[in-house]
């Protein structure tokens, strides 16, 4: 509990047996009042580490997609009574020591959204991001910040914090099942008009972190040029894409 609201934290989870107890462990537990495992169809034992651990644990009987796992988390967060809920990669590449400054920046109600930003501090590079990846990124978050009209650092951290409010509003089940959902719930984000806070997060690139290879990470980036395309043609009433039609039935329910 802080500031008297319940923080729950949600683990996308996919292939993440050797890190999960040591990412679990780092939580901050004395402020986090759940926390939540949803396993998109594994093939090791992510989930029964979960379980081992006394997590809540969710599982696909089926591999669904990145997008479709944090669907999961999302609504079973929301489900469970969370006021802030903060989604925390399992694989240890983004530290969980932050999950209290940044669920405090929720909490506090000074932001409807907070990014765990890579880029801020300029300590990217040296903790092992790829130079390409660190181009993309940069490439990627200009073209996306003139597109919306936006002025954040970074654009595709999987490290974030949601008010519940947040949650309910975002249209986020008419976004994909895969990567690029995480881009599109950022769009969206600025669509409505939420509010959008960074905190500066090292992040460790090390051998069991996960990582999306270069054929995804082309498809993502398309995806990424693609929400960008989707939202100007919004904005411009050119177009009316599901993604920013703001339809009820795309909405979670609130529990």
């Amino acid at each position: 509990m802080l500031r008297g609201k319940r923080i729950i934290v949600v683990m996308p989870a996919y292939r993440a047996e050797r890190t999960l107890r040591r990412t679990y462990e780092a939580i901050p537990h004395e402020i986090v009042d759940d926390v939540i495992v949803t396993d998109d169809a594994s093939t090791d034992r992510t989930a029964e580490v979960a379980r081992e651990l006394g997590i809540r644990t969710l599982v696909h009987a089926t591999n669904r997609g990145y997008g479709a796992n944090q669907k999961t988390c999302y609504a079973e967060a929301l489900k469970r009574g969370a006021d802030v809920v903060v989604m925390l990669h399992p694989d240890y590449q983004y530290d969980p020591r932050l999950v209290t400054p940044m669920a405090g920046m929720i909490a506090s109600d000074l932001y409807d959204v907070v990014l765990g930003s890579r880029i801020l501090g300029g300590r990217a590079m040296a903790s092992g991001m790829p130079a390409w990846k660190y181009v993309a990124n940069r490439a990627l978050t200009f073209g996306q910040n003139l597109a919306l009209g936006s002025k954040l650092s970074e654009f595709h951290t999987g490290f974030r914090a949601y008010s519940r409010a947040a949650l309910a509003r975002i249209p986020l089940l008419a976004n994909s099942d895969d990567f690029v959902f995480d881009n599109q719930l950022l769009a969206q984000a600025v669509a409505i008009g939420l509010r959008i806070g960074e905190i500066s997060c090292p992040t460790s690139y090390h051998q069991e972190a996960s990582s999306i290879n270069f054929a995804r990470s082309v498809k993502y980036g398309l995806g990424v040029v693609g929400t960008s395309a989707a939202f100007l043609a919004w904005r411009l009433r050119l177009a009316r894409p599901r993604i920013f039609a703001d339809l009820p039935e795309d909405r979670l329910a609130p529990a």
